[in-house]
């Protein structure tokens, strides 16, 4: 019987509780992002960077901080919709090491005499993929996390109402 009640007692704290854990893993996965972007636009090499690519990038990194900030409130208070937006921009964060990272990985340095023949060293790749597959982790560990914790919830709430019924 007290097994029973620890995992009522687990259920029902969900009702009084945010999901402080998954919100906090999507903030951190916005901090290792921003680790990725800063250790990229700080690069100087010639005018490789300043292409279309490089703007379409800022504006993404925008884009994917305000979603990932809005799907850490939203896992915070058990919105199962934002679980898979979490999910989703863990997915796309992988996605992204095969863009602008490898690009400038292959990319011959345009800088004559540079002491670096492509426009990113292999440390460099290194450090900026690391980021982005952290930040891709936290994201798609928060999402699965909150998906079980509000699948939980809600399966607990349709029950007391279930049974609220029959009283």
């Amino acid at each position: 019987m007290a097994e029973i009640n620890e995992a009522v007692i687990k259920k029902d704290r969900l009702r009084f509780t945010k999901n402080k854990l998954s919100a906090d893993l999507i903030i951190l996965s916005i901090v290792a992002n921003a680790l990725y972007f800063v250790d990229i636009y700080r690069s100087n090499v010639g005018n490789y960077y300043y292409k279309l690519m490089i703007g379409i990038s800022v504006v993404y990194n925008l884009v994917f901080m305000l979603a990932a900030f809005l799907a850490s409130e939203g896992v915070k208070n058990y919105k199962l919709v934002y679980c898979f937006v979490s999910i989703v921009l863990g997915v796309l964060q992988v996605g992204r090491i095969f863009w602008l990272p490898l690009e400038a990985l292959n990319a011959p340095n345009p800088v004559v005499g540079a002491d670096t023949e492509t426009v990113m060293t292999s440390g460099q790749f290194t450090f900026v993929a690391a980021c982005l597959v952290v930040s891709a982790a936290l994201l798609v560990i928060a999402g699965v996390m909150g998906l079980i914790k509000t699948m939980t919830l809600n399966s607990y709430r349709a029950e007391l109402e279930k049974n609220d019924k029959r009283s």
